[in-house]
């Protein structure tokens, strides 16, 4: 059988028993003798100063105690180490403070962790920046050199100087793709998500490419409810429809077509664009929306290969997805899914076809 040491009694307990017994004696005074009371009274406050003592003793080793298992602690995940003193299933304030401690640690890690991350993006970024604008530089530097060094004919300088022309247009196209897809990495681009028309959205990208489509003779075609209304960046999305229209026209010979339907699911909107181009084989879907991947059948269009790569960033921020379906020399559909937060009419539209305006 275990015997009960005095060691093993936390002092406050003894200190409130020895109080407890004072008062039951201070209560019974009258049925206990004068010699006894007289004798006690001292002895209990001997007792109590002494168990003070311990229990003050005995903060201090716990506060010690304390202080050495926090401090081992700290140097273990400084050093990169797992606490060895760390007891998580211990219901103690040292255990409490150590696992706020290693949720801090595991926080201060992960930031670190994005900070490399985001170091390496900015170096990447910077390298691909100073590939792209290479050559449209190199060809500037060498056409003002042929013009500032040789007497050429009319003619012949009015072609350099179209050729410059379109190098600097090709250059500032360059950086302000460059400039879209460093604020789309760093995460330095804001979106309003609002109840938008997807309608008036997909207008607004039509009309940045119409030119274009018009010089190839491409007819776009639409269809699109105009009541259909769901929660979006109305600027951003018509970015990344522009984005794969423009995709579209490039490599789709002349006289083609590309279509643009839009179906509501119960989760999604779902909003295909098809053309008649080129087409995409399948072991290729994912390249296409890598940073600036051509292909090598495309290597003859103009572009740096950065319009699939931020339609597919802006549509994934929102929550939404791309995927695509294509057959080479048949044409390709890329369909944009953009999630329902709620698909409500602009109007309410009777059924007869008049609208409710009560």
């Amino acid at each position: 059988m275990k015997k009960l040491s005095l060691h093993a009694i936390p002092a406050h307990t003894a200190i409130s028993v020895t109080a407890l017994l004072m008062i039951i004696a201070g209560l019974l005074q009258g049925y206990i003798p004068a010699a006894i009371l007289q004798a006690l009274l001292p002895v209990s406050g001997i007792l109590i100063f002494l168990l003070s003592s311990a229990w003050h003793f005995q903060q201090k080793q716990q506060q010690a105690a304390f202080a050495n298992d926090i401090c081992e602690t700290a140097d273990a995940l400084m050093d990169g180490r797992s606490p060895e003193n760390y007891r998580p299933f211990e219901d103690s304030q040292a255990s409490k403070v150590q696992w706020k401690l290693l949720q801090y640690c595991d926080r201060m890690r992960e930031e670190q962790r994005q900070s490399r991350q985001d170091k390496q993006i900015i170096q990447e970024l910077v390298s691909d920046i100073s590939h792209q604008v290479k050559t449209p530089v190199a060809n500037l530097t060498m056409f003002t050199n042929i013009l500032q060094q040789h007497e050429l004919p009319e003619e012949k300088r009015a072609e350099f100087l179209n050729i410059m022309t379109a190098q600097v247009q090709k250059l500032d196209f360059l950086m302000q793709s460059l400039i879209k897809m460093s604020r789309l990495e760093t995460g330095t681009f804001l979106l309003h998500m609002e109840e938008n028309s997807l309608y008036n959205t997909i207008a607004q990208a039509v009309n940045g490419v119409w030119a274009k489509a018009r010089q190839k003779n491409i007819q776009i075609e639409a269809d699109c409810d105009s009541h259909i209304c769901i929660r979006h960046d109305a600027k951003w999305t018509a970015e990344a429809f522009g984005n794969i229209l423009d995709n579209a026209i490039k490599y789709t010979p002349e006289g083609g077509t590309i279509r643009i339907s839009v179906r509501p699911w119960q989760f999604y909107t779902r909003i295909d664009i098809s053309d008649t181009g080129i087409g995409i084989a399948p072991e290729h879907y994912h390249d296409i929306f890598k940073r600036f991947y051509r292909a090598q059948e495309a290597a003859t269009a103009e572009g740096v290969g950065l319009g699939l790569y931020l339609a597919r960033g802006i549509i994934t921020r929102q929550k939404g997805y791309i995927s695509v379906k294509s057959e080479p020399q048949k044409g390709s559909v890329f369909s944009v899914f953009l999630l329902n937060d709620s698909i409500k009419a602009i109007q309410e539209i009777k059924p007869n076809g008049n609208r409710n305006d009560s």
